[in-house]
């Protein structure tokens, strides 16, 4: 019994610093993720080394760890056959091409928005935090206030989903309080899309419908267009909705 613990905890650490890696593209050399992981050098470095006999862990030419080029080919090749990603790309790339702005493919998870997918344009697109994997508190983001909507239909529900710990507020717009969450998810039902105006990152406006990849009725993510706030304002988007919801729903 106690070597099946000390492997479970042996796995456990490996998965934390693998995931320590994944923060660091630039990579890390042993002092410093021992120190991120408040673990001793030769536990970490045991960790590293299993890691890298599976090609999960490389070290670059001047000693610091990065993730191995197995696991990045298997995170790509899983994330390129996903059939929500396969089949919402082309509706990507044709609302990329139409408003210039960066888009996403998201879904719910908890208290957070997951990206799935997300296309830039060529040129021209505002360098926004998200990226494919990342996540962002889902009732700062148009995506996640769009889905909560759907599933948070009282005050009450949404107290309980927020539970003890407070909302994050990352801009002054940001909503913080359930009083107002309740009413923006009830405006948001009505009218059928999500709006971040400014509420996750500061001047990014961002639009966001339902996708309906999986079933007719029930929404498996979010499409968002989003952009500068000055270039793309929320009303321009709005007023374009009808052209949106045309090319989300279209033909993929």
């Amino acid at each position: 019994m106690t070597d099946l613990s000390e492997r479970l905890v042996g796995a456990d650490r490996v998965l934390a610093v693998l995931a320590e890696l994944a923060r660091h593209p630039d990579g890390i050399g042993l002092e410093d993720m021992a120190r991120a992981m408040a673990s001793p050098k030769p536990t970490v470095h045991r960790a590293l080394a299993a890691l890298r006999r599976a090609g999960f862990a490389a070290q670059d030419g001047h000693g610091r760890y990065v993730l191995g080029d197995e696991f990045l080919r298997l995170a790509f090749a899983h994330h390129e056959a996903r059939p929500d990603h396969v089949r919402v790309l082309p509706v990507l790339r044709r609302l990329c091409e139409r408003y210039g702005e960066t888009v996403h493919y998201a879904t719910l998870d908890g208290r957070w928005v997951v990206y799935r997918s997300k296309l830039d344009p060529p040129s021209g697109a505002v360098k926004l935090t998200s990226v494919v994997g990342g996540r962002n508190p889902a009732h700062t983001t148009a995506v996640g206030k769009l889905l909560l909507s759907g599933v948070l239909h009282t005050e009450q529900g949404v107290r309980d989903w927020i539970g003890d710990e407070p909302l994050a507020t990352p801009t002054e717009r940001s909503i913080g309080t359930a009083e107002r969450l309740f009413a923006e998810l009830v405006r948001t039902r009505e009218r059928g899309y999500g709006v971040d105006d400014q509420e996750n990152e500061p001047g990014v406006a961002c639009l966001a419908v339902p996708a309906y990849l999986t079933s007719p009725s029930v929404p498996s993510g979010a499409i968002s267009i989003s952009g500068l706030a000055y270039r793309t304002p929320i009303q321009a988007l709005v007023d374009d909705l009808p052209a949106i919801r045309a090319i989300v729903s279209g033909p993929s």
